[in-house]
Parts: C-alpha cells; sequence; structure tokens
C-alpha cells in the first residue's frame, strides 16, 4: 500500500519533484529494485486467457516469463538492475497483513460465486486479488537470475528499505518500486512505474526527495510525520484527515506531537494504542543489510542454465528462450558503458491536474551515447 494519498500530496504541493521519463534515459544506470512487488505485478500481468501462466505441470510461470524479459529488456536500454527481496515483515505491519488476508479470502468467495454464476469478467477481476507471492515464487526468480547473471539482495525485513539504503549509500542510483514508503525510508530518487512502463504505455516518475522537501517547506522528520499521519503499513490513520488537511495541520504546528495535541477529540480519534515512536523508529532506522558491506556484480548469463530452467523444466519455448539469452549477452557488455550527466533529460513536469510540458520549459535534447566523454555514474 505504502503511504495513503502522499502521491497527490506531492504532485499539488512539490509538483516539481516529480518528472516524466522515459526508459531509454536510464542508460548506465544502476537501479535497486522491489523485487517483491515486481513478482506482484507479474502475477497479476502475465495471463493468458485471465489465467496465470502455467507449465504442463500446472505450476505458475507468470513471475518467470516477467523477470524474464522485463530484466532483458531494461538491460537492452543501458540499466544495471539488482533486485532486492523482502525478509520477515515488521511486527508494526501484522495489522496490515491481516488486513490484506481478510481481503484476499472475500476476494476468494466473491471468485467462486462469479463462477458459479458464468460471470467470466468478475471473476477475472477477482482472481486477481487472490494473488499471493510464495516462498516457492521467490526462490524461482532468485535461479533465474543467478541464471541471466543479474545480481539481487536479501534484506532483513522491508525490500523498499533496502533499496532506500543502497541509494543512500551511492550504490545505485534510484530504488524502483511501486510503494511511496521508498521515500519515507530515505530514497534520494524514486522510479515508479519502471518495470512495466512500456507494456503500459506509461511513462517513468522520477520523483526526488530533496524536491519534495523543499516543495513542501519540511524537514525529513516532519514529512516522516507527514506519511504517519496520512496512513501507512504499520499503523492505522486518524479517520477524517486527508492529504490536505494533513499538510495543513504539519505546516501549522510543525510535529505530529502537536498536531494531535490540537485536535477536537470529539471530530477526531486517535486510534488506540497509536504506535507513533515506533513508527518513527521504523522509517529512521529500518532494519537492513549495511550497503558497505554489499559487492554487487553483473556476470555473463549461465546460457546452457537457462535452458535447462527455463525451457526443460518450466517448459518455455526453446527459440524464444534463446533469443532473449543472446539479447541479454550482447548487452550485458555495453550496460558496463558510463553516461554523461547531459545524457540524462526529463521530459517534463507531472502534477495531479495535468502533464503536459510548462510553456517556457525547453525540449530535451537528444541523448548522445559515448565510450569516452564522460566520468562513470552509478
Amino acid at each position: 500500500m505504502g503511504i495513503t494519498g502522499l502521491t497527490k500530496a506531492i504532485a499539488d504541493h512539490a509538483p516539481a519533484a516529480i518528472r516524466s521519463n522515459e526508459i531509454k534515459n536510464y542508460f548506465g544506470r544502476k537501479v535497486a529494485i522491489d523485487a517483491s512487488m515486481s513478482i506482484y505485478q507479474f502475477l497479476i500481468a502475465v495471463r493468458s486467457d485471465g489465467q496465470m501462466l502455467q507449465s504442463e505441470d500446472g505450476e505458475t510461470t507468470s513471475h518467470l516469463m516477467g523477470f524474464f524479459y522485463r530484466t532483458i529488456r531494461m538491460v537492452e536500454h543501458g540499466i544495471k538492475p539488482v533486485y532486492v527481496f523482502d525478509g520477515k515483515p515488521p511486527t508494526l505491519k501484522s495489522g496490515e497483513l491481516a488486513k490484506r488476508l481478510e481481503r484476499r479470502e472475500q476476494a476468494e468467495k466473491s471468485m467462486k460465486e462469479a463462477q458459479d454464476a458464468g460471470d467470466r469478467e468478475s471473476y477475472d477481476k477477482f482472481s486477481r486479488r487472490t494473488v499471493k507471492v510464495t516462498r516457492e515464487h521467490n526462490a524461482e526468480v532468485k535461479r533465474l537470475l543467478q541464471l541471466m547473471g543479474i545480481p539481487y539482495v536479501e534484506a532483513p525485513c522491508e525490500a523498499e528499505a533496502q533499496c532506500a539504503a543502497l541509494a543512500r549509500a551511492g550504490k545505485v542510483y534510484a530504488a524502483a518500486t511501486e510503494d511511496m514508503d521508498t521515500l519515507t525510508f530515505g530514497t534520494p530518487v524514486l522510479l515508479r512505474h519502471l518495470t512495466f512502463s512500456e507494456a503500459r504505455k506509461m511513462p517513468i516518475n522520477e520523483i526526488h526527495l530533496d524536491r519534495v522537501l523543499a516543495g513542501l517547506n519540511m524537514t525529513m522528520d516532519q514529512f516522516i510525520d507527514l506519511c504517519i499521519l496520512l496512513g501507512c503499513d504499520y499503523c492505522d490513520s486518524i479517520r477524517g484527515i486527508g492529504p490536505h488537511r494533513a499538510m495543513t495541520l504539519l505546516r501549522e504546528h510543525g510535529s505530529l506531537e502537536a498536531v494531535l495535541a490540537s485536535l477536537d477529540k470529539k471530530k477526531y480519534t486517535v486510534p488506540e494504542g497509536w504506535p507513533l515512536e515506533e513508527v518513527r523508529h521504523l522509517f529512521k532506522s529500518p532494519e537492513v543489510q549495511d550497503p558497505e558491506t554489499i559487492e554487487l556484480k553483473w556476470q555473463a548469463p549461465n546460457e546452457e542454465g537457462i535452458i535447462e530452467f527455463m525451457v526443460k523444466e518450466k517448459g518455455f519455448g526453446e527459440s524464444r528462450i534463446r533469443g532473449g539469452i543472446e539479447k541479454l549477452q550482447k548487452n550485458m557488455k555495453t550496460a558496463t558503458q558510463g553516461r554523461l550527466d547531459s545524457f540524462f533529460k526529463s521530459t517534463g513536469i507531472v502534477s495531479s491536474t495535468t502533464s503536459k510540458r510548462k510553456a517556457n520549459d525547453k525540449p530535451a535534447a537528444k541523448p548522445k551515447r559515448g565510450r569516452g566523454g564522460g566520468k562513470p555514474r552509478r
């Protein structure tokens, strides 16, 4: 879920923090990608006749197809991806996980009713809501990435927190996920829609934390308080306080304690046992691997290993898989090239009301790829 209403709050109050970009403009960039979020996306999106792809043995393969081809597509554009997998969820997330389980169970019930009624459209809709990422899905994707020569990191806790830590340490340029709380964990740059931008014909939204803070006129501590007030995965929100109201209250009072003291208790009820300090601590000091101990290596793919796994075990067509391997082999070599700062250009500024370029914005210069002229970038 991330942070309720944060995207709109940023678009309304700090629009200059959001750039709309194309995947080709990330040539030479290292990017930490939330693997668990990506698996979930692929299980929902990669389907045939409304059903997840399966091998002849009835094993789900949507996630493998998604990772194989989308990763190749990113490498074709010169991106060096590193995937980060979730570890054990924090105790504070138990309430949110219970809600998700309840919604999944309700979706399963509705799916069965739609099936009995012969309502295919409703059946497909509810079936997507029953999707759950399993340990087996994670293990299979890790095996595939290893064979492809793509590095991955196993986070001790939340993947988005580990992605943010890698970005803050300069190990990667940005964190790529749909969860807005990656900003709350402190990533300097957040990329949204990276893993499915071309498939859905969507631009990549690049959000810069320093510009968010400047546009909102807040410190990082106040921004964290804002995210908690808006509602996150770790505590319930205060009913009746939306993005605009939350922004006004934080700007007026400066801290969440002062906001809570000012609230009309008859109008706004703070949930009993609201774990403010615990959630603050989780955002400020999340459990992550020390980025300085993590070495990221992109290696040549194991062609025969991929064939054994994807073709012989999972039933994918050999010619297509070999074609993908060929692209991967070719582009993994060029992915080591550096990039020029001038190569990275925004295509516009996004707000919640318009995505058109401002009248005085200059068109982005056509990127030029070169081997020797620029300082290597992360």
